[in-house]
């Protein structure tokens, strides 16, 4: 069973799939004008381009997948919002966006990596601990849906890649300006990340459901080591 919080991300999920479905039946009736309809297919291109190289947060949101449904779901929109958030951002600003200070990036990218090793930490310490009884319906309870989407909230926004990726793609020609067309970037690149974080998540929920305890504890040892690694990779790109 799950609470509110994970029947919205569920119902997220699903708006994201109508979206989907409405923009192609629009395309295809002509009832919406051709650049609007590029910008869309643009923004799922970018969304898509965000999303499926797999990096500290997916990974993350697989290891999600593996502990519950609600809390993966409800993590995956919290990418996908985030993503679709910075897209906003970028597509507002325009070229205003390159004006940011130049030592921005190397204080992003230090602050990301220090909360991505934390988490690795923390989640490497804990799984020496007797797992806590799970409390189901808790919206605020450790591994339940609110917390997950909080805490990808904050992963996702601290992520430099991010926001530097939507900068380049806008301020280099990228993305539309317009009003309508924005939109229409904006939304196409929230569908479609939101339906790929969902795939994640229902992949991770798949793997956890078949695999033992002792291969379960594993696979968070690896996919925690690799966090470190991107984290790393965060602070020193080069």
């Amino acid at each position: 069973m799950t609470d509110g919080t994970g029947t919205a991300g569920m119902a997220g999920a699903a708006a994201a799939v109508a979206a989907v479905t409405t923009a192609v039946v629009a395309l295809a009736t002509g009832t919406v004008g051709a650049g609007t309809a590029a910008a869309a297919l643009a923004g799922v291109g970018a969304g898509l381009g965000v999303a499926v190289p797999l990096g500290a947060v997916g990974v993350l949101l697989l290891e999600e997948g593996r502990r519950g449904r609600a809390a993966a779901v409800c993590a995956a929109c919290a990418v996908a919002f985030v993503d679709a958030a910075y897209a906003a951002l970028a597509t507002a600003l325009g070229s205003r966006w390159a004006s940011t200070p130049a030592g921005w990036e190397t204080w992003a990218r230090a602050g990301s990596a220090v909360v991505l090793t934390a988490v690795a930490v923390r989640g490497l310490l804990g799984l020496r601990r007797p797992p806590a009884p799970a409390a189901p319906g808790r919206p605020g309870a450790v591994g339940g849906p609110l917390r997950a989407f909080l805490r990808f909230t904050a992963l996702t926004a601290v992520n430099p890649t991010t926001a530097l990726y939507f900068a380049a793609l806008v301020t280099g020609g990228g993305g539309p300006r317009s009003g309508a067309g924005g939109v229409a970037f904006v939304a196409g690149v929230l569908a479609a990340s939101l339906l790929w974080q969902q795939l994640l998540a229902a992949v991770g929920v798949s793997v956890g459901a078949r695999l033992s305890a002792r291969a379960r504890r594993l696979s968070y040892c690896v996919g925690y080591g690799l966090v470190v690694c991107y984290a790393l990779r965060t602070a020193w790109p080069r």
